[in-house]
């Protein structure tokens, strides 16, 4: 069998890992128009952007594994096309890779700003090791950061640039901060975490201009307000790589490209896994697309188990995480339409869980410094054991809760 796989990040590395349980003996060739294998991007806006892990512990899986998986390393090359009737795709350097088995894993690229002034000096986003490393020499000289955009991963850059002093503003364009994928309590936990740690956090900002002559120095909202900045920082959402699928005729939406219960396109010798894939799932009973190490992970496991001839199908439950100021939010589940906010523990201790439940049955939990609640959460969502506000907030240990309502 010939294998191609197109992608530079967990998804890719997983398809490699799990071709190695296998003991794959076809031949393979990982393409990346990266100059680096496969690594982990969470880092990226953290722990790399302020330097306590070098470029070297980046890597999801050293070099080498990837050839004891027989696995052929193109690094540094673009994929232009797909040819499906010949199953051939075409890289930029002209070489043409034969496949009778094909695994996109091409991820997105961050969404860029439209207003005047986007294309000034000074304005970053972060998505690949290439984008951190282009901002860290001005990131560590600015004394202003203006960031664009509340969600994780501006908060999480935000709480990077405060560890080393800097005056940070936040604007969010909408009423608060996280709002697509939280209650308004665990924004109004992250507004006053930022804020007692010295962040401006500004709401309903929508962006019209950045201003400057040679390079960003200030940012322009639609109510007039002014923000001054020595460098800007992006983060407003991910595009999904899609077009060389919907060049190709694979069904495509905005959202990525569309995949069955075992990450299979329209075209039953091509996949698409991760951050690209639009798929429905059936605990949510609902299509989506998951921007997470998790779903990139499993939806790899799933692409090369169909592959080697099992027929397993994608249903694993959605997880996240986030780390700001030493603290570590562990996100189980979806949390759209929950009836019903349950919060335990103390937040002014900055420990607490945030349970969303629907119909009496847990959906999904936010858990900042609650080991305990977002092991168990997973376990109870999973389950769909009906729950009560009251059960939830039993003084006992949650171990122990968990373990009665599970039986």
């Amino acid at each position: 069998m010939k294998l191609v796989i197109i992608g530079g990040g967990h998804a890719a590395a997983q398809v490699a890992t799990s071709l190695r349980q296998y003991k794959f003996d076809g031949q393979a060739v990982l393409v990346s128009d990266e100059p680096t294998v496969p690594y982990q991007r969470p880092p990226l806006s953290k722990a790399y952007l302020s330097g306590d892990i070098s470029a070297e512990r980046l890597p999801i899986i050293r070099e080498q594994a990837y050839e004891s998986a027989g696995i052929t390393l193109k690094l540094g090359l673009h994929a232009d096309s797909i040819d499906r009737n010949a199953k051939t795709v075409t890289l930029a350097d002209g070489d043409t890779l034969p496949y009778d088995k094909l695994i996109l894993a091409t991820g997105g690229r961050a969404r860029r700003l439209s207003c005047p002034g986007a294309e000034l000096a000074g304005i970053h986003y972060i998505r690949t090791m290439a984008d951190t490393d282009a901002m860290r020499g001005e990131f560590e000289n600015a004394e202003k950061l203006v960031v664009i955009g509340g969600g994780y991963i501006g908060l999480e850059i935000a709480a990077v640039a405060r560890k080393t002093g800097k005056a940070v503003s936040v604007l969010e364009a909408t009423d608060r901060i996280l709002g697509r994928v939280v209650a308004p309590d665990v924004s109004a936990f992250y507004t006053d975490l930022h804020t007692a740690e010295g962040v401006e956090i500004h709401t309903n900002k929508l962006v019209t201009s950045i201003e400057g002559t040679d390079r960003a120095n200030a940012v322009r909202t639609e109510d007039g307000s002014r923000y001054e900045a020595d460098m800007v920082v992006v983060g407003i959402g991910l595009i999904p790589n899609a077009e060389l699928a919907s060049e190709a005729g694979l069904d495509t939406t905005p959202l990525g490209i569309q995949v069955n219960s075992h990450c299979q396109t329209n075209d039953p010798d091509i996949y698409a896994v991760g951050d690209v894939s639009w798929f429905h799932h059936p605990f949510y009973d609902r299509d989506m697309r998951i921007e997470s190490v998790q779903n990139a992970v499993d939806q790899a496991k799933v692409a090369v188990d169909h592959i080697m001839g099992s027929d397993t199908d994608y249903d694993s439950l959605p997880w996240f995480w986030s780390d700001q100021y030493g603290l570590k939010l562990q996100i189980a589940g979806l949390s759209q339409g929950y009836d019903t906010l349950v919060t335990r523990g103390n937040a002014a201790e900055r420990s607490v869980a945030f349970f969303y439940l629907k119909d009496g049955k847990m959906i999904a939990a936010d858990c900042i410094g609650r080991i305990a609640e977002f092991m168990n959460a997973k376990k109870l969502i999973a389950a769909q054991t009906p729950v009560t506000a009251d059960q939830l907030l039993d003084d006992r240990p949650f171990k122990e809760i968990a373990a009665d309502l599970l039986g």
